[in-house]
């Protein structure tokens, strides 16, 4: 089967999944996407590294959500509803890339800035690295958008009347294309890996072994946890994704349906990143709650609303 004929095998009963998942995420995903950024934006003083990173992730999920509406009309679509234009398909999967892609490497630097901040908490060098942290964004956002757009604008354009079947259901072209799958897997993916790997590594070794742990003046089980629980929700997320991607590249000269439909539901799996993103890394920390509590204080009690905030706090597994 050519990437001319994915339109069938199209699952009817499983677009009803698709539309649920979407809508959830997308209805999760912007509540609590678009909470971070207002405490982000509004109620945090002093913009720490880790904010700036947050509030960059919380940016590249909210837009991947938001693409997420068009993907649901698609999957009601295949009911009878008005078929999509080609050019928007295309276009909002490869914003949902992008988001995607800027989301992986900026939890990659997250991890990286944590793990230098606590392995090296006296360094100079170190300390003034990290206060680059809005221009290695600024890069992230750079090389995800600059690395996508030339495979978008080189893609043929297929004439067909068949629009809807061409669009979100049907195999992408840069999954046959050998430089695009692998610098896909290497540097999109691989590398990320690797690197939150050696990162959350050091970082579990150098805090069970800090002077602090051992007397017990931070809770080292609580930090190991979650440092743990992020890695597993990366690989829970992208893992699958990318995985059958290699698989698509390899038999990209006879794709089977059931191969193409691993690779649709991996998408949807790898979009639920969009609320676990939040519920991992801005709503376990203690900053972060008490800021949400307190505006929550202040809509029961207006008289309160001139209170001190406090101070935000500095620490590398704080907001």
């Amino acid at each position: 089967m050519t990437i001319n004929t994915t339109h069938n095998c199209t699952e009817p009963q499983s677009n009803w999944l698709f539309v649920g998942v979407y809508s959830m995420v997308f209805m999760v995903g912007l509540i609590l996407n678009l909470t971070a950024l207002v405490v982000f934006f509004r109620y945090t003083k002093s913009r720490s590294h880790t904010t700036v990173y947050m509030t960059n992730l919380a940016i590249a999920d909210l837009l991947l959500v938001l693409t997420l509406p068009l993907r649901i009309y698609y999957h009601l679509g295949m009911s009878g509803l008005p078929q999509l234009p080609q050019v928007l398909c295309e276009g909002v999967g490869l914003v949902l890339l992008v988001n995607m892609y800027g989301s992986i490497f900026l939890l990659t630097c997250m991890c990286f800035d944590r793990c230098v901040a606590v392995c090296f908490p006296m360094s100079c060098r170190i300390r003034e690295g990290r206060k680059k942290a809005p221009l290695v964004c600024l890069g992230v956002w750079v090389l995800t958008i600059g690395a996508s757009l030339p495979f978008y604008i080189s893609k043929p354009r297929e004439a067909s009347n068949e629009m809807q079947d061409l669009c979100f259901g049907n195999l992408p072209v840069y999954a046959t294309q050998a430089t695009a799958v692998a610098s896909t897997l290497t540097v999109g993916f691989g590398i990320p890996l690797v690197v939150m790997l050696v990162c959350s590594s050091a970082l579990i070794r150098t805090i069970t072994r800090s002077a602090v742990a051992q007397t017990e003046l931070i809770n080292s089980g609580k930090i190991q946890r979650m440092i743990t629980t992020n890695l597993v929700i990366f690989l829970a997320c992208f893992l699958p994704y990318h995985g059958t991607l290699a698989l698509l590249y390899v038999h990209r000269k006879a794709v089977s349906c059931p191969l193409l439909s691993a690779y649709r539901y991996s998408l949807m799996v790898a979009c639920l990143n969009a609320i676990l993103d939040p519920l991992a890394y801005y709503f376990t920390t203690e900053t972060f709650r008490k800021k949400v509590d307190m505006d929550a204080m202040r809509r029961m009690f207006p008289l309160n609303s001139q209170n001190s905030e406090g101070n935000n706090s500095r620490a590398p597994f704080n907001t």
